[in-house]
């Protein structure tokens, strides 16, 4: 794929990244957990790792979570919310990259949500210098789990969507997405 053409792309997709972050500050959720969330900004970079690769994966999941604390965040949900992204996506390239003839997307989705939820308490704890916030981790453990679901699936039906139309429109396929740099 040539370079614009991506960087186009990429570009769309932290926009996509960004509007889900904002639509999900504006979802009231209906459990009283903090740090709890959707997590639907997390499809976006899913499908990054997917059609891309980790690099772009990360760029996408930084951006989107840079420019959402800008416009609906503050600085503590930047540190929270970017380290759990990082590290999220890392474990979904790697899931992706390594397992991916085990772990369906959903799989791989849940894993990212569950590892979100570990590194948000972990850094929660390490700022406020209490470890007491663990207490949260296994309900986060459980919505982790629901919204890693919710995404992934979501992730499934949209690479789908996405694969065929690149196909039907004459753009590269994925496996020459993957490939190139």
């Amino acid at each position: 794929m040539k370079k614009p053409r991506k960087m186009i792309y990429l570009a769309l997709l932290v926009t996509f990244g960004i509007v889900l972050h904002v639509i999900e500050n504006m979802i009231p959720l209906p459990f009283p957990i903090p740090g709890a969330k959707l997590g639907l900004a997390n499809i976006i970079s899913l499908l990054v790792v997917v059609f891309y690769g980790i690099r772009e994966g990360l760029i996408v999941s930084t951006l989107r979570c840079i420019i959402g604390a800008l416009l609906v965040g503050s600085l503590s949900s930047l540190l929270y919310s970017l380290s759990g992204a990082i590290l999220s996506t890392i474990v979904m390239a790697l899931a992706y990259k390594y397992f991916k003839d085990i772990f369906s997307l959903v799989g791989i989705s849940i894993l990212g949500g569950v590892t979100h939820n570990i590194i948000q308490v972990t850094v929660a704890s390490l700022v406020l210098s209490t470890f007491g916030l663990y207490v949260y981790l296994p309900f986060l453990m459980v919505i982790g789990l629901f919204t890693g679901f919710f995404t992934g699936l979501t992730a499934y039906f949209a690479k789908q969507n996405l694969s065929t139309t690149l196909i039907k429109i004459n753009f590269v396929g994925e496996e020459n997405i993957n490939n190139e740099t």
